[in-house]
């Protein structure tokens, strides 16, 4: 990789967002700087008030980065914000901080790139850093649009990538305006790619490297483990109330309240089977009802961001419902795995 020149507009800007990952970032960062890309390319890491030593790692291992500190929290969804209003380069590469680029990994990506006219999300295929096994090649949805791992390569059903290896031309993502901050984080992936989508564009994974991720390391839960799934309650609560809102804001015509009453019903019927399941209360407090309420009383806010979203729209309904996977992905986890671990 060519080192980074001030006077020189970057090819690509690799964003991180940190919060306490002071043993990921070498690793992280490392990838980067030891990509055969003969191309310009800045790294950018935006601290979110991390109470471990990373801004101490940052200052004394690596003076040629650019870090953003932040003195209170903010989030997942603002943290790349920043990110990416400082940024210089042609594109961006939203990089989680527990992941790992392969080499090529960004050849490939400006190589495919620079073949494409219309906007954009684009990432490599996935691996656990555990395992080394496939976690997947980009990401489809079903009707209720809960995230389903795709495994198919060159699937035409793609509906997004995830944010922990995301690449996305640097005007397309303040044209589409980057990610919602009130998602706070999770979904906010799915949700920008969706604009894409809104908007003529196109989701793919390119091929020839991947990346490798230490999945749920920097947010925790969302993996699956000898145990079946086990993701955490505050995680679980932003992914219900971030997806109902989604499908509000995104779904194209009059239909999006249709979509949005059956969404929240959904929500609120399986909260309730699944607590009296587990017998444990907590969920339907802190998850299904809380997700509910939160998304109902933010109708206002998303109102404005769904006349936005809408705004330029280049595709109807049909092309919007076409490639979501009709059968309940959460069924099928159920079958499979039995009932989430919740921490």
């Amino acid at each position: 990789m060519r080192a980074q020149n001030d006077e020189l507009q970057p090819v690509v800007s690799v964003c991180i967002a940190n919060y306490n990952g002071e043993k990921l970032l070498d690793e992280c960062i490392e990838s980067v700087l030891s990509q055969d890309f003969g191309g310009d390319v800045e790294i950018l890491v935006h601290d979110d008030a991390s109470t471990d030593a990373s801004l101490r790692v940052l200052e004394e291992r690596y003076a040629g980065i650019v870090v953003i500190p932040s003195t209170v929290n903010v989030g997942y969804c603002v943290s790349n914000n920043r990110l990416a209003a400082r940024a210089r380069g042609q594109y961006l590469l939203l990089l989680n901080n527990d992941a790992t680029l392969r080499q090529g990994a960004l050849r490939a990506l400006v190589t495919d790139a620079a073949l494409r006219r219309a906007p954009f999300a684009l990432t490599l295929a996935q691996y656990d850093r555990r395992s080394g096994a496939l976690v997947d090649l980009g990401v489809r949805l079903d009707l209720l649009h809960t995230p389903v791992a795709n495994h198919e390569v060159n699937c035409r059903r793609l509906a997004y990538v995830q944010g922990a290896c995301l690449f996305i031309r640097r005007d397309d993502w303040f044209r589409l305006g980057g990610f919602p901050e009130w998602m706070q984080s999770n979904a906010e992936d799915a949700y920008l790619c969706a604009l894409v989508r809104l908007h003529g564009g196109a989701i793919g994974v390119v091929g020839g490297s991947g990346y490798d991720h230490l999945q749920g390391a920097s947010f925790g839960g969302n993996r699956l483990d000898n145990h079946g799934l086990s993701t955490t309650y505050r995680r679980r609560y932003l992914s219900e109330r971030n997806r109902a809102s989604m499908v509000f804001v995104c779904t194209p015509g009059a239909t999006s309240w249709f979509f949005y009453a059956m969404q929240v019903v959904v929500l609120l019927v399986e909260g309730a089977l699944l607590s009296m399941l587990k017998l444990d209360w907590k969920l339907w407090r802190t998850i299904y009802w809380a997700a509910a309420r939160d998304s109902l009383g933010m109708l206002g806010r998303l109102r404005a961001a769904r006349r936005r979203a809408q705004s330029g729209r280049k595709i109807g309904l049909w092309s919007y419902l076409r490639i979501l996977d009709p059968i309940p992905h959460k069924l099928v986890m159920f079958i499979k795995y039995g009932l989430p671990q919740l921490k």
